[in-house]
């Protein structure tokens, strides 16, 4: 069953639209590149009317995205932002949910 793997963070109240640490991590990961193995897709971008940036991927399995985020997202961020992650914005949302249908464009 296809899964939704999200994370928001609000923006503050400069409305700051910097994404150095999403582009910075984006490239050590390097997935554009080589996609890893259950991503059905990727996105991220600035919600406007929710006041969030949003990344949301959609995975073959939870198994399949949480080992991605385990064993390359997150060593990448505590590269970018530091071990204890004080460095960035915690995300306001995340979590995962199972999706009814998937429809492959």
């Amino acid at each position: 069953m296809a899964v939704v793997y999200i994370q928001e963070f609000p923006l503050g109240p400069t409305d700051d639209r910097s994404t150095d640490n999403y582009d910075t991590i984006a490239a050590k990961i390097g997935a554009a590149a080589n996609p890893p193995s259950g991503l059905i897709v990727h996105t991220a971008g600035f919600d406007e009317d929710a006041g969030v940036f949003r990344i949301l991927d959609v995975w073959r399995s939870r198994e399949e995205g949480q080992a991605y985020l385990d064993e390359h997202i997150m060593p990448a961020v505590r590269e970018v932002i530091g071990d204890d992650l004080s460095g960035g914005e915690p995300p306001s949302r995340e979590g995962w949910y199972e999706l009814h249908g998937v429809i492959p464009g």
